[in-house]
């Protein structure tokens, strides 16, 4: 059995070009062009790389982007202020908070200022407690567990009834997905560095969402034969036959992994670029939640 490729740049480019004319629908019938505000807090290097991919997605989008930066030295009160101004400009229509912060910051407290309808990271304490309760739905959900559902939904792979293994449990990625998994009625498991027997328990799994941040962990013989798999991380290890002298894989042996699952996404070029177009639909989405308001 060899796997086939899940390619979430293609179909993350299918998102982009999709949020792309209807911005311009928008504007077109004059309506307000969607807005994105970023905060980063600190020089982190790989949060600034973050934060210009981000900014370039928008403008391609056409969608406005403001870019706010602010010292690691910056109090609680001054990043709560920063959001709670955008909170109040109408030209924002959704905020995006870089994450992590600097150490002696309260993310809860800067997440939690942020207005629900503007949450467009979907990191916000109200929409996080939305997406865990039965019967209830978050005005968004957190843009890289969306864009794996979708990845799921694109390749075809059966979600209701599956069991699903979630390997991790970060509030970014590993929370998040497991219980758009519940919702969409799978029976999930949530595995962590305390899980015994987590080959066997990884076996059983119709659907692998593998989050953990060690390079290529999962082994091919631990997963079930055509299992759909879908690897979050994003690792750099050496590799002396590359110009850069490394080589980015994922929390997957992809290699081994090939011979075994029915689907799956490579790294890079699988969930990544779901990750950012899904934070273009989203802030499309605010605008439109904005618009329903004024009326």
């Amino acid at each position: 059995m060899t796997a086939s490729i899940i390619d979430g740049k293609s179909i993350a480019e299918k998102i982009r070009e999709d949020v792309k004319e209807k911005v311009a629908a928008r504007v077109a019938a004059g309506k307000q062009v969607p807005g994105l505000a970023t905060v980063l807090v600190g020089d982190d290097p790989a949060s600034q790389v973050y934060v210009a991919s981000k900014h370039k997605a928008s403008a391609e989008a056409g969608i406005k982007s403001f870019k706010y930066v602010l010292p690691a030295s910056a109090s609680q009160e001054e990043v709560e202020a920063l959001v709670k101004t955008l909170n109040a400009d109408p030209e924002v229509s959704g905020i995006l908070v870089q994450m992590p912060l600097p150490k002696g910051l309260d993310e809860e407290k800067v997440l939690g200022a942020i207005d629900l309808e503007k949450d467009v990271d979907g990191f916000s304490p109200l929409n996080l407690g939305r997406l865990a309760q039965k019967g209830r739905e978050p005005l968004f959900v957190p843009c890289t567990p969306a864009g794996i559902m979708r990845l799921l939904e694109e390749s075809g792979t059966p979600i209701s009834g599956a069991n699903a293994v979630v390997l991790g449990r970060s509030n970014i990625v590993g929370m998040p997905v497991a219980l758009l998994l519940v919702k969409a009625n799978a029976t999930v498991t949530i595995c962590h560095s305390r899980t015994r027997n987590l080959p066997d328990l990884v076996r059983n799994a119709d659907i692998l969402v593998a989050a953990i941040g060690q390079p290529e962990f999962v082994k091919g013989d631990w997963i079930k034969p055509g299992a759909t798999v879908i690897d979050v991380g994003i690792n750099r290890i050496p590799d002396a036959s590359r110009k850069s002298g490394s080589r980015l894989v994922g929390d997957v042996a992809y290699d081994e992994a090939l011979e075994f699952a029915g689907a799956i996404t490579p790294v890079p070029g699988g969930v990544g670029p779901m990750t950012i177009a899904l934070l273009m639909n989203n802030t499309l989405r605010a605008a439109e939640l904005a618009d329903e308001k004024k009326e």
